[in-house]
């Protein structure tokens, strides 16, 4: 096998498409699930969530695979990047060392390589810096009697403060900077990583001395930057410091505990979110493995579609402290906009996930989440409730506010139902709840439809055929939502599907195509009765849901 894993070259496009062309998805997926011939499909159990009756399917005809349980397929690549937690580049090597295909990869340019050469020093520098605090940490007096004692003060067993890799840095100012200096490393690069920096002077100088150190790794394992707390009380200095942005590190394309939580968000299908490093690893530790945190920020774009990789189920832990509740929901928006489905979780009084992790079991844990949670808008609109009392002007802004949320969400039926919610919570017509979630959405088609004009001012009818206008499209969105009176048979097959789509059937055996008996859902068993027949649902917005 004849193949390059440098980082200094590139897949060229006509490779890509051999391996495209050669991956066969019954082939693929059966390196790692026993399938079983159903129909003119493969069915089998499901590798990313725990099931006993097979819903993963896999049609050779349109080298696809998915599951009817959790909704994890796509195409080889997609099924390798999931099952193997590789990137794109390396899921197409991966097919291509099975299949026997020469890769052929573009050498970088001489600017390319440079970037490349400085990312790949960053990463190595990091890693030392990894063992130096590490090492600190368990081989030196000032690494025990302080960094150590914190952690075991704060509850974490030894092998969860090695899970976690862990680490201290000594309280002088230019001991990483030293000792890393003195092994080779070129000041400049170490001052890239952020884990120092340079003076005026020239003097490079520690960036987290006499703090506990929190690695931040990326989903496949590597440092890409450090959290920093301090331990003495000092009201001029940060309570935490974190590495700069870099060119290996933007934060808001990173959730701390990812890399460790991600098999369990899986298996799981839901992702708990918190704030702090040690909200994670106490949690981690106590048994509650499919949770992440933003270290203290706003949810982000991409840390969100980071989540939407592993689930579209998500949870976020709250503390007591209603002001920072309130403080951190206001982006939560964007989750809504994803697709995402949201609950909050209300610690009691005085308590936060960390806190709470170390004082109950794992079953208590997941018990007090399952009960207490509460879906999102609701939440929001309690939270308002209690301060808004009889005030007109105050609750009409509350339920523009919840409004704000609702016409956010892409599905049409989640904007159906929680409408109806709010308009028995809120005491109001759902007429109005529907108008002025309609409105919202015709003003933000129009912003989009002016952003994308603007972006085309300089070249002639760019996209003009191709996109349509999003008024248009949204319109026509409304009418196919609500027109009731149209396609009352599909609809009446959705409502079977939706209602009975996991209840179990037993197929018999069918000697005439050699298919032994077997069961499955009813929802497995309609959607490919229809696809064998051809029978498609021509309303779009069923035909969506189907």
């Amino acid at each position: 096998m004849a193949y390059s894993n440098n980082s200094k070259y590139r897949i060229d496009r006509e490779t890509i498409e051999r391996i495209l062309d050669s991956a066969k998805i019954e082939e693929v997926v059966g390196d790692f699930v026993t399938l079983k011939k159903r129909g003119v499909n493969l069915i089998g159990l499901c590798p990313f969530h725990n099931e006993k009756t097979p819903s993963f399917t896999v049609s050779p005809a349109k080298n696809l695979c998915k599951c009817f349980g959790c909704g994890k397929g796509g195409n080889p690549v997609h099924f390798i990047m999931e099952h193997e937690q590789l990137s794109y580049y390396d899921a197409l090597r991966w097919l291509a060392k099975k299949y026997h295909i020469e890769i052929k990869e573009r050498e970088l340019t001489d600017e390319e390589k440079q970037e490349e050469s400085i990312r790949e020093s960053l990463f190595v520098i990091n890693q030392y810096a990894l063992q130096f605090f590490t090492d600190t940490l368990y081989n030196t007096d000032e690494g025990k009697a302080i960094g150590l004692n914190y952690f075991h003060h704060r509850g974490l067993r030894d092998e969860t403060i090695k899970k976690f890799q862990l680490g201290y840095s000594l309280e002088r100012r230019d001991s990483f900077a030293k000792t890393a200096t003195t092994a080779g490393y070129k000041p400049e690069l170490i001052a890239k990583t952020g884990v120092c920096y340079s003076t005026d002077d020239g003097r490079l100088q520690d960036r987290f001395w006499g703090r506990v150190i929190f690695p931040v790794h990326t989903l496949s394992g590597k440092v890409v930057a450090f959290g920093g707390r301090i331990l003495q009380n000092n009201a001029k200095a940060a309570k935490y410091v974190n590495s700069p942005e870099s060119e290996i590190y933007h934060k808001s394309d990173h959730l701390y505990g990812l890399y460790f939580a991600k098999q369990a968000i899986i298996q799981k299908d839901h992702c708990i979110l918190v704030e702090g490093y040690l909200d994670v690893i106490s949690m981690y530790q106590a048994g509650i493995q499919n949770v992440v945190a933003s270290s203290g920020t706003s949810l982000t774009t991409g840390q969100i579609r980071l989540i939407h990789r592993f689930t579209n189920n998500i949870t976020l832990l709250y503390d007591g402290d209603k002001a920072g509740i309130k403080a951190s929901i206001r982006g939560i928006d964007m989750l809504l906009e994803e697709g995402m489905n949201i609950d909050v979780v209300l610690l009691p009084e005085g308590e936060d996930p960390d806190s709470y992790a170390q004082s109950h079991s794992t079953e208590e844990v997941e018990q007090f989440i399952e009960r207490n949670k509460v879906d999102f808008i609701r939440f929001k609109t309690n939270l308002l409730l209690d301060e808004v009392g009889d005030d007109p002007i105050r609750r009409a802004e509350l339920i523009g506010d919840v409004v704000k949320s609702i016409a956010v969400m892409p599905s049409d039926i989640l904007r159906s139902e929680y409408i109806k919610k709010c308009s028995e919570k809120l005491n109001v017509s759902e007429q109005i709840l529907v108008q002025g979630t309609a409105k919202l959405r015709m003003q933000r088609a129009e912003e989009q439809e002016k952003r994308s004009k603007s972006a085309n001012d300089n070249t002639e009818n760019v996209n003009e055929e191709k996109s349509g206008t999003a008024i248009d499209e949204f319109r026509q969105d409304i009418i196919n939502s609500y027109d009731k009176a149209l396609h009352y048979k599909e609809r009446a097959i959705i409502q079977f599907m939706l209602k009975n789509g996991d209840k179990l059937l037993q197929v018999p055996e069918d000697k005439t195509n050699n298919t032994p008996a077997f069961t499955e859902t009813v929802l497995s068993h309609l959607f490919y009765s229809f696809e064998e027949d051809g029978i498609e649902i021509s309303h779009p917005l069923y035909s969506k849901i189907f």
